[in-house]
C-alpha cells in the first residue's frame, strides 16, 4: 500500500496544495468565509442568481411538495414532473429538439463521451479544454488528439489525417481559465467538411452571451445541425445546480440508453429542477443584468490597462491576470485577502507550468466600488516590484 503523505508534502512544498474555505453566508459579491467578511471575485455566479430570493422561494415551495431528494435515478422512479418540464424548457431555450438533465457538467461531458465514442473512433480536443472534456474524450481503444488552442486550421489538418466512423470534436464555448471564446463558426465549418460531430460545452457562456443569454453558440449564429451536441451547466449563471445536454431526439435517446453517468446516478432533486425553471425565466429576461455585467467588465479592463499590463483578449466575466509562478500567484492572492478581497490563485496542473494566475471573475451584482477597490489593491501588489510584471 502506497504511503500518501510524501506526495501531499511535495504538493505543499511546490505551493500547489489546495485548501477549502468554509462559507457562512449565501453566494454574493460580499460573503463571510472562514469567519471573515470579504468581497469575492472568484465565483461563477455571473448574473448574481445563486442568492436570488425568487429562486430560493421557488426551491422552498417545490421542496414542500416534492421533498428534499429524488430518491432514485431517472430511469428507475426518480424522474419527476419538474425534471421533465425543465428538459422541455431547456430544449426550447437552446433551439434543440430535446434536452437531458445530468447531475453535474462533469457527468454530462463524460456521458457524451461514453455514449458516442466506440472502439476505433477518434476524439479531437482543444489543448485548453476543461478537464471534464479531456476525460470525456480519453477512452480505451479510442483515438485521441489535441489541436492547438482555438486553431481551426490545425483541427482541419488533424481531421483530414484520420479515418474513423465517428470523429467527435470537443471544445469549450468560453474557456474557463482564460475567458476567451472559441472560434465556433470556423470550427463548425471544419467539422462540416470532415463529417465530424461538434460538441460544445458552453458552461461559461450560457446565461451570459447571446440573445436572451442563450450562450456562445447562439451568439455565433450557429444552428443545431452545425453544433449537434450542446452542453450547459446550471450552477453558474443560472444560480442553481446540475447540467444538461441538448440536441436532436436521436442524440438524447442515445444518451438515455448508453450514458453511464446518466443511467447509474441519482437524479437531482425535483425541487432544484423547479427552482431552475424559475431561474430560466429570469435569465431570459435579464438583459439589464447582462448589460450591467458588460459595463463592469469594461470598467475592470480599463483599470487593467493602468497597470501597464497587456489586456487579456476576453470580453467575458473571466478576467485572468497571469503572474507566472505558483509562488507569486499565491503571494498576491494572500496579500489581496489581507485587504478583504478574495481572488483565487490558479496554479498547475489546472493551468500550464509558469502560467499561474489570479482568476478574477465578475458578477452583475458587483458594484463600481467593488471593482475600484480591487483595482487599487492590484496597483499596490502588481506594479513596482522587480520581476513581477504581469501579462494578463
Amino acid at each position: 500500500m502506497r504511503d500518501l503523505k510524501p506526495a501531499l508534502e511535495q504538493r505543499r512544498n511546490d505551493r500547489l496544495y489546495r485548501a477549502r474555505r468554509v462559507a457562512d453566508s449565501a453566494q454574493g459579491p460580499e460573503m463571510v468565509l472562514d469567519g471573515e467578511r470579504v468581497i469575492t471575485f472568484c465565483s461563477n455566479d455571473y448574473l448574481g442568481l445563486a442568492g436570488d430570493e425568487r429562486i430560493a422561494a421557488a426551491l422552498a415551495d417545490a421542496a414542500r411538495h416534492w421533498g428534499a431528494g429524488s430518491g432514485a435515478a431517472h430511469l428507475v422512479n426518480g424522474h419527476a414532473r419538474p425534471h421533465h418540464e425543465l428538459e422541455d424548457a431547456l430544449a426550447a431555450f437552446t433551439g434543440r429538439e430535446r434536452a437531458l438533465l445530468f447531475s453535474t457538467g462533469y457527468m454530462a461531458n463524460l456521458g457524451v463521451g461514453s455514449a458516442l465514442l466506440a472502439r476505433g473512433d477518434c476524439a479531437f480536443e482543444d489543448r485548453l479544454n476543461h478537464a471534464s472534456l479531456i476525460d470525456a474524450g480519453y477512452r480505451p481503444h479510442v483515438g485521441f488528439q489535441r489541436y492547438r488552442h482555438n486553431d481551426a486550421t490545425d483541427l482541419d489538418r488533424r481531421l483530414g489525417r484520420v479515418a474513423a466512423e465517428e470523429k467527435l470534436v470537443l471544445t469549450d464555448g468560453v474557456f474557463s481559465m482564460d475567458g476567451d471564446v472559441a472560434p465556433l463558426r470556423n470550427l463548425a465549418a471544419v467539422c462540416g467538411r470532415h463529417e465530424a460531430r461538434l460538441a460544445v460545452d458552453d458552461a461559461h457562456g450560457i446565461g451570459v452571451l447571446g440573445e436572451g443569454g442563450r450562450g456562445s453558440v447562439a451568439a455565433a449564429g450557429l444552428s443545431a445541425a452545425e453544433v449537434p451536441v450542446l452542453v450547459g451547466t446550471l450552477g453558474k449563471a443560472f444560480g442553481t445546480a446540475g447540467a444538461f445536454v441538448a440536441g436532436d431526439a436521436d442524440l438524447i435517446e442515445t444518451l438515455i440508453q448508453s450514458a453511464r453517468t446518466y443511467i447509474y446516478t441519482t437524479a437531482i432533486p425535483p425541487a432544484v429542477a423547479a427552482a431552475t425553471l424559475a431561474s430560466l425565466g429570469i435569465v431570459e429576461a435579464s438583459d439589464d443584468r447582462r448589460a450591467r455585467l458588460s459595463a463592469l467588465i469594461e470598467r475592470f479592463r480599463a483599470g487593467i490597462a493602468d497597470l501597464d499590463a497587456e489586456p487579456v483578449d476576453s470580453r467575458t466575466p473571466i478576467q485572468p491576470l497571469i503572474v507566472g509562478s505558483a509562488e507569486r500567484a499565491l503571494a498576491v492572492s494572500d496579500a489581496l485577502l489581507e485587504e478583504g478581497l478574495l481572488v483565487t490563485a490558479i496554479r498547475p496542473p489546472t493551468v500550464p507550468p509558469n502560467t499561474a494566475r489570479l482568476r478574477v471573475t465578475l458578477s452583475a451584482t458587483h458594484d463600481e466600488t467593488h471593482i475600484d477597490r480591487l483595482l487599487e489593491a492590484l496597483r499596490r501588489h502588481l506594479v513596482g516590484h522587480a520581476g513581477s510584471s504581469v501579462t494578463p
